[in-house]
């Protein structure tokens, strides 16, 4: 790795932390694809590698989270949204200027509903990038902030080292099935029912003052080891 990658990916980093960023990992989108095929479909081509990175939601905020998402709980989300989106453009930014292709992927954007899908998944990049591991609510596990954290993607050309994707699992761990207003949290990540989980968040667009697409109550129960 050459001086020029490797002050690009410390620059990288300063910036994530100055957006407040909890997490920092470069997935590998050659071998992703290969493990899964679908990753990248809805990305143009040309990309090797992710930078992800991760925003921390409120615990007192998830704390005002029983059965069903609020208020306190939608402006965290949104907000957490809104500083990733700006974070991603600086860093994608930060790229193209070291003379490199970057490709900001939206923090929570979908492109379609059968079934529910964003543009990239953040959650198999993260995987990919050392983040964590895939749990059984189809969430991103930190192994510190457990599924309290919020990311966003970049997709780039740049030939920064690829960090080792996280193998684990939630062991013994299942905080997030009972809570579920869904019962959407099967034993695996496979076998989540994302059908069912769509329902009950279409329900919840209903709450006054929320209006969205989110519960928050499987985030709630994975807090992680922090």
């Amino acid at each position: 790795m050459s001086e020029t990658i490797h002050d690009l990916r410390t620059q990288l980093k300063d910036e994530a932390e100055n957006y407040g960023a909890k997490a920092l990992g470069v997935a590998d989108l050659e071998a992703l694809s290969q493990r899964y095929p679908d990753a990248l479909a809805l990305v143009p081509a040309g990309f090797s590698r992710a930078v992800v990175t991760g925003i921390r939601l409120s615990d007192a905020v998830l704390e005002t989270v029983e059965d069903r998402p609020t208020a306190l709980y939608f402006h965290n989300y949104r907000q957490a949204n809104y500083q990733l989106d700006r974070l991603a453009f600086v860093l994608a930014d930060r790229i193209q200027t070291a003379g490199y292709r970057s490709l900001a992927i939206p923090a929570s954007q979908i492109f379609a509903r059968d079934p529910m899908r964003g543009q990239v998944s953040h959650r198999l990049l993260g995987r990919a990038a050392g983040l964590g591991h895939i749990g059984r609510s189809g969430l991103l596990v930190h192994p510190r902030y457990g599924a309290r954290m919020r990311y966003i993607s970049v997709l780039t050309d740049a030939p920064l080292s690829a960090d080792v994707p996280f193998e684990g699992d939630c062991g013994a761990c299942r905080a997030c099935q009972a809570p579920c207003p869904a019962a959407a949290i099967r034993d695996t990540p496979e076998t989540f029912d994302l059908d069912a989980c769509y329902r009950k968040l279409s329900e919840f667009t209903r709450i006054p003052f929320v209006g969205q697409h989110i519960c928050g109550v499987c985030v709630k129960a994975c807090a992680g080891s922090n």
